[in-house]
């Protein structure tokens, strides 16, 4: 029964998605902050619905955390869950996110309307300056940058090393780290069809002042941080 309830929701999630694109194509006149309230939408009702179909819900702590102005979130990455969540949790954002998405029909076009940063991810260091030079700019604009520092997604219970992106962006552009972290790989696997029902666990850590500091010493920091806490949760789930 679960593993047809999760198939009726991932048709849901693809259906869905394609109309709110279209959404997104038909206001893109729009300014992207403004633009960006489509996106919480999706955000939303996609979770509304994966509650409803799968019995999947989350509980998030540590909103206080999320501070005026414009930062670098980053995000543990285990699921596709955070990439449906994060637009309906944190303000308007520019995502970090690989290049082969904006090729997509329907959502890569809409994608390129809400002002992402999409990188080759083969590209070493370029793409970590496009990162930066980007970012940056977007900072600027008063957008967010999420970034994924595992840079793919990475099994629940599994660690990968955190790339140095996001860490010599806030370091550059002298503003707030915020950690992220969940349990969402715990109740939708990274390579799975069944999403388990539940309540996913997220955490907003405490900002981190990024500026003028050695980005691998930021990096460990913000591990340490989402990988211990992570550890909790998995201890009192």
């Amino acid at each position: 029964m679960q593993l047809l309830r999760s198939l009726v929701y991932t048709t849901w999630l693809f259906v869905g998605t394609a109309i709110y694109a279209v959404i997104v194509l038909l206001l893109s006149w729009l300014p992207s902050k403004q633009l960006y309230r489509v996106a919480n939408s999706w955000s939303h009702t996609q979770l509304w619905v994966l509650k409803v179909c799968c019995g999947l819900s989350y509980r998030v702590e540590g909103t206080e955390n999320i501070i005026p102005g414009a930062h670098v979130s980053m995000w543990k990455h285990s699921s596709a869950w955070e990439t449906i969540a994060q637009a309906g949790i944190f303000p308007p954002q520019s995502w970090v996110l690989k290049r082969e998405l904006m090729w997509i029909p329907l959502v890569g076009w809409a994608l390129h309307f809400l002002r992402p940063i999409a990188i080759n991810r083969s590209a070493g260091a370029s793409a970590v300056n496009q990162v930066v030079e980007q970012g940056k700019e977007r900072l600027a604009s008063g957008l967010w940058v999420l970034v994924f520092p595992e840079g793919t997604r990475v099994a629940a219970g599994e660690k990968r090393k955190y790339g140095v992106s996001g860490a010599l962006l806030a370091s550059r552009a002298g503003c707030k780290i915020i950690p992220v972290a969940h349990n969402a790989g715990l109740f939708w696997p990274r390579r799975g069809w069944v999403k388990k029902p539940g309540v996913i666990q997220v955490a907003i850590g405490p900002p981190i002042d990024a500026a003028g500091r050695d980005p691998r010493e930021l990096n460990e920091e913000v591990r340490t941080w989402i990988e211990a806490k992570l550890a909790s949760m998995t201890k009192a789930s």
